[in-house]
């Protein structure tokens, strides 16, 4: 019994030949089928077994001797897939096995895919062929043997895994005529109709590769039951049959409509998975990759939310402030072992290792970057380091994340431990927007005056001055790219972040002493520090009991701007030059066994804080202050952006760079508001 179906191409496990690569012309042999058995599934129903004859009559070599394509991967569907061709004339079969020479191509995109196949790390290949007619028979409690006599190889792909996962049937492609053969009569004295071949290879499941050839079959007559070769040129024209067995017909209904419903299937799969990837508007060519590895509908749902997440996450934003959550799942947990690991090799005392990290401690960057894409379900077999470093850099995997989360905490860390003196005397507060602040300087309040007997009280007001000054936003981007995977250099995400949080730290204190040491104009007109301020000695002493007194009860006389209230303000910090702070903690600190009684420092003054600023010794090393609590009167006053205290960190994936970019930002400002509150002698 014969009928004529529509079959789509298949795919075949290959190998190549290590010990016959041409460094001069780039060329290397390939065994391109053996024809072993395997077994195939889905389309027909039950499962059945497939086996290639290797015979020469029966394999057509026409399309393989023209210089069929040498691809990557299958891709059918984009020049840049061609890698190479087979060289005309060189496809063969010897002793059972399809041979040919493939020659790569000259360009330098695949300069690195002939060095790996020269150092041996791309062994595998694939075949893709179309069938035109199947023998079929069914031995004895063994599954259908469908056995190809009329076939075409007509591509050669390199692929990382030569057990290929996909297969058997591609999920896109021309279907080509191809004539069934059934057998369903026993051969003489009972025999199935394979009993006259010497088999040499066990059944094998689909996904493994073949090794070794069959020998050539002799297939049974159908009329005569004589032993004889079947030729192409009698298989290719289907034969007039006589009217099968209720049973044969059966059977071919049955086939029809397995090989309908599995159109349908397949129609409704691609059809389902382009709907969702343009109602999504991603592109096209991701929907088309799903439908060429077979993906289902379900799990092309999960990948499409996930590559719509990507997206929408392509712009990662960490705020230097961490909110715990009720709970979390193992990807924050694994990917906060990692991020710890790291970091503990960074830095072991700072960062003490955890016990969820110790399995990734002895771990490279290539080697977590190969993790993070494995657990986000991404093969990397076969994938050289720098394809590893760009898809983990431009991936759905959380790696991005683990790198920006380190440099995050390192900057963090170092930004927090820079040494910042200003804190101590001056106001912290927060600015809504870039918009110049406005601060009103209170003067006294109202005196209180008698009430008289009719009872009137009467109004008072409040004396106010006022000063504005505005944030400012400083910047910078660093750069984490694959170069840096691919070295390993932890040093570009780690200290290089870190010296940028000193930076920052360095530029706040920059600009809140720059206020002392330039003496800017306040809003009357007059400088910061002056003698119609009250605030200037009027001239240079040195640092001592006597100075300091006189400068203490300087700032107790300042009056509100009435200019008659007394505030008695008391000094809490005596700010120094580097220069000096020896001398200031001398002076603060408690006499045990004074020499005489004038040496003794009075109880008041050791209750000054010492501040040494070494940025003041650029301006004068001899000059000294005193400053209030700002709880007591505003003195220098400065602002972060609301939300953004200290450092901020955002990441994006790279645009300039091939890697991850991590943009550090300071939103920040600070002004004198009050000129009472401080206190400058010259020195001497």
């Amino acid at each position: 019994m014969e009928q004529t179906i529509e079959l789509p191409a298949f795919r075949r496990s290959a190998e190549l030949s290590p010990n016959s690569i041409d460094p001069e012309t780039r060329s290397v042999e390939v065994i391109w089928s053996t024809g072993a058995r395997v077994r195939r599934a889905a389309l027909f129903g039950e499962p059945l077994d497939e086996e290639l004859s290797m015979a020469p009559e029966h394999v057509r070599l026409e399309r393989l001797n023209a210089g069929a394509p040498f691809l990557k991967v299958h891709e059918a569907h984009d020049l840049d897939a061609v890698i190479g061709s087979v060289v005309p004339g060189s496809a063969r079969i010897e002793n059972g096995q399809g041979v040919a020479r493939i020659r790569l191509s000259e360009r330098d995109a695949v300069g690195d895919i002939w060095r790996d196949i020269e150092a041996g790390h791309i062994r595998a290949v694939s075949i893709g062929y179309q069938v035109h007619r199947f023998e079929i028979s069914k031995p004895d409690g063994q599954r259908e043997l469908w056995r190809a006599v009329d076939w075409t190889p007509f591509e050669i792909s390199a692929v990382p895994v030569g057990a290929d996962p996909a297969a058997g049937f591609r999920a896109k492609g021309e279907h080509e005529t191809c004539v069934l053969h059934r057998r369903d009569a026993p051969t003489e004295q009972g025999a199935s109709p394979m009993t006259d071949r010497t088999q040499t290879k066990a059944e094998t499941a689909e996904h493994k590769s073949e090794t070794a050839a069959p020998e050539e079959t002799t297939m049974t007559d159908d009329k005569t039951g004589a032993a004889g070769p079947q030729t192409r040129a009698a298989d290719t024209k289907p034969k007039a049959t006589p009217d099968p067995a209720p049973e044969d017909r059966s059977r071919t209904v049955d086939t029809d409509a397995l090989v309908t419903e599995a159109r349908t299937q397949e129609r409704e799969r691609v059809s389902t998975i382009h709907g969702l990837a343009d109602k999504l508007q991603l592109e096209r060519g991701f929907a088309d990759d799903l439908i060429k590895r077979g993906v289902s509908i379900d799990e092309a749902r999960r990948l499409i939310l996930d590559q719509v997440a990507a997206k929408a996450d392509e712009t990662r934003t960490f705020p230097h402030v961490s909110i715990p959550l009720g709970g979390r799942d193992a990807t924050v947990t694994r990917r906060e072992a990692i991020s710890n690991a790291l970091l503990h090799r960074y830095s072991p005392t700072l960062f003490p290792l955890e016990d969820a990290a110790r399995e990734y401690r002895g771990m490279t960057l290539m080697e977590l970057a190969r993790e993070s894409l494995e657990t986000a379900g991404a093969s990397t077999r076969g994938l050289s380091r720098d394809e590893v470093a760009t898809r983990a850099l431009h991936s759905t995997s959380d790696f991005p994340e683990i790198l920006a989360a380190v440099t995050n905490k390192t900057l963090r860390q170092a930004y927090e431990a820079y040494p910042r003196t200003f804190p101590l005397f001056c106001r912290q507060v927060l600015a809504t927007d870039f918009k110049a602040m406005h601060r009103v300087q209170l003067g006294e309040s109202p005196q209180l005056l008698k009430v008289g007997e009719s009872g009137e009280f009467k109004r008072g007001t409040l004396g106010e001055s006022k000063e504005s000054y505005r944030i400012e936003t400083y910047g910078r981007v660093v750069a984490i790219t694959r170069q840096v995977l691919i070295n390993d250099d932890l040093d570009a995400f780690t200290r290089i972040p870190a010296m940028y949080g000193n930076s920052i730290a360095q530029l706040e204190s920059d600009v809140v002493w720059d206020i002392v040491t330039s003496n800017p104009a306040m809003a009357d007109g007059t400088a910061l520090f002056h003698s119609t301020h009250k605030n200037l000695a009027g001239s240079g002493a040195a640092l001592g009991v006597d100075s300091v007194g006189l400068a203490r009860a300087a700032m107790r006389k300042q009056t509100g701007l009435d200019k008659k209230t007394v505030l008695n303000i008391r000094p809490a910090f005596l700010i120094v030059p580097a220069a000096l702070e020896l001398k200031a903690e001398q002076l603060v600190a408690q006499n045990l066994v004074p020499a005489q009684s004038g040496n003794v420092v009075p109880q008041s003054i050791r209750t000054l804080s010492p501040i040494a600023e070494p940025r003041l010794d650029a301006a004068s090393e001899t000059a000294w202050y005193l400053a209030a609590s700002p709880n007591q009167i505003d003195t220098i006053e400065y602002a972060y952006l609301e939300g953004q205290q200290g450092a901020y960190i955002e990441t994006r994936n790279g645009f300039d760079v091939d890697g991850v970019e991590i943009k550090c930002r300071l939103d920040f400002g600070a002004k004198a508001i009050d000129w009472r509150g401080l206190y400058k002698n010259p020195g001497a």
